[in-house]
């Protein structure tokens, strides 16, 4: 039985690919870590390793953790992955719940916003295929394509994540 995400994934049309590839198998993931520094996303299952990505790209301002709205650097600490959004500018994406009541409080006690719509997505729509190069988001993390769907498919809303430096 296919999930929902997979189902909504069904209906977006794939430049170049007569039908979708489906994602390897992996046991249900209920943690994500975020490497910012080594450039990687580790998926969990019952704390056990299950999927690597490499070469994740980040905000602008990739040194440091996301403050204020429009200071282009990806957020650090514990969050959760709350929706995902078959619609967006971006190949899928998946929701972070930053701000925290943290992040806020320390935007506020500043006079700024902390800003937020921080996702996992993957490249523009309106590229046809490859990658971005670089760190060019505006604070989210940019993965491929093809990693996107694994991510659409194995994280469930509701699932920790933690970015680290």
């Amino acid at each position: 039985m296919l999930s929902h995400r997979l189902a909504a994934l069904a209906l977006i049309p794939m430049a170049g690919a007569a039908q979708p590839v489906l994602p390897p198998q992996l046991p249900p993931v209920d943690h994500v870590v975020v490497l910012k520094t080594a450039r990687t996303i580790t998926l969990y299952s019952q704390g056990r390793s299950v999927h690597l990505i490499e070469g994740i790209q980040l905000g602008d301002q990739p040194l440091g953790r996301k403050r204020f709205q429009g200071d282009e650097r990806t957020p650090e600490g514990r969050y959760e992955i709350d929706y995902g959004n078959p619609k967006s500018s971006y190949y899928l994406s998946l929701h972070i719940s930053y701000p925290s009541a943290d992040d806020a409080a320390y935007a506020r006690m500043h006079g700024r916003s902390p800003g937020g719509q921080i996702f996992i997505h993957g490249q523009p729509n309106a590229l046809a295929v490859g990658r971005v190069p670089g760190d060019w988001t505006d604070g989210c993390i940019a993965v491929a394509n093809e990693e996107m769907d694994l991510l659409w498919e194995h994280v469930p809303d509701g699932t920790t994540i933690d970015i680290l430096p």
